[in-house]
């Protein structure tokens, strides 16, 4: 058991695939800023492979694929494939934007596949592409649906709101999450990366986004599906499924936080919000064994002492208040969400 220097244990797994996407999401995306990884940098399906055995090993139960746009990655059902087969996963789970999703669902479901997350901000085609960049709206519900025929379940819909561009549409988000069959999580605007300029006057509230679909359909409130989990759930009082909201800003979870990342590069992050990772692709590419990789791992969660969504929201109720730009942080599009 991996214990970090707060006694949070190692329990769940990130791992970007490439920081490449299709879409341009203004949140996440800042493409006139932004170096993209060189192609010999990125870890090969053998490598993130063998750190993916090598992190179920040592504690971790939930492995989740990221990107950029994971489905970008050529052939991905065949790392799939290999870490399905971590003796002790207890779950894989991948998110991705949607748009490719129809086509390759049926390989990825064959391969172990167990269920998927979709970035999915509004069902208006107008808000889409306005948030997204893209007119690929159709494509993604198209997407939702092949994911369900092939028996990937829960199919989780994660939706951004953003003051002034997609919060009016809340309840249109909830009312599609039920009538679809599908769990909706709402996700506060978070200061993640640097380049998108957050503002606190854009975030809509975990409390508002309560409020706002209670008026339409009533709530009752169900709790975390487990002590490290970021979203706290909500049933529908009709019965008709659930919808909850991470509110990493107003209230965060960092004391529960289980989560270890690794970069498309080879970087281990322990932090959403981390400014540097530690460089497991150096050691793996100059011949260390499986003790040493492990060992490296061990030390650098041990050190962890992240707070930093408790720390913003001190700072957000303080008289200086916060500047998002004051601490650098890894880019979205390379981290993973």
């Amino acid at each position: 058991m991996l214990l970090d220097s707060l006694g949070r244990q190692v329990q769940d797994l990130r791992i970007s695939v490439t920081d490449r996407c299709n879409f341009r999401c203004s949140y996440c995306m800042p493409w006139d800023t932004y170096q993209l990884i060189a192609r010999n940098e990125i870890l090969s399906f053998e490598e993130i492979s063998r750190l993916a055995r090598l992190f179920v090993s040592l504690g971790v139960r939930k492995i989740r694929l990221t990107g950029g746009e994971a489905l970008l990655r050529r052939h991905l059902h065949e790392l799939v494939a290999r870490i399905a087969g971590c003796p002790g996963l207890e779950d894989l789970c991948l998110t991705t934007n949607g748009a490719l999703l129809a086509d390759q669902a049926p390989a990825l479901a064959a391969a172990g596949l167990r269920r998927i997350n979709v970035s999915l901000d509004s069902v208006n085609p107008d808000t889409y592409r306005r948030i997204t960049g893209r007119d690929d709206l159709g494509r993604v519900l198209a997407g939702l649906e092949s994911a369900a025929r092939c028996g990937l379940a829960p199919i989780k819909i994660n939706a951004v709101v953003v003051r002034g561009l997609n919060d009016q549409e809340i309840p249109e988000l909830a009312g599609f999450a039920r009538r679809r069959g599908f769990s909706l999580r709402f996700i506060e605007y978070m200061d993640a990366g640097n380049a998108h300029q957050w503002h606190s006057e854009k975030l809509v509230s975990k409390a508002e986004i309560l409020q706002r679909i209670a008026a339409r359909y009533p709530l009752q409130e169900r709790g975390r599906d487990a002590a490290s989990a970021p979203a706290m759930t909500y049933r529908f009082a009709d019965g008709a499924g659930e919808i909850g909201v991470i509110a990493s800003v107003t209230e965060p979870f960092c004391s529960s936080c289980t989560r270890a990342r690794l970069t498309a590069d080879g970087k281990l992050v322990t932090c959403l919000f981390s400014s540097s990772g530690y460089d497991l692709k150096k050691l793996l590419r100059r011949g260390a064994g499986d003790d040493e990789l492990a060992s490296a791992i061990g030390e650098v969660w041990g050190l962890r002492a992240d707070r930093y969504s408790e720390e913003r929201r001190a700072a957000l109720q303080s008289e200086q208040g916060y500047q998002a730009g004051d601490r650098g942080k890894i880019e979205m599009i390379r981290l993973g969400g």
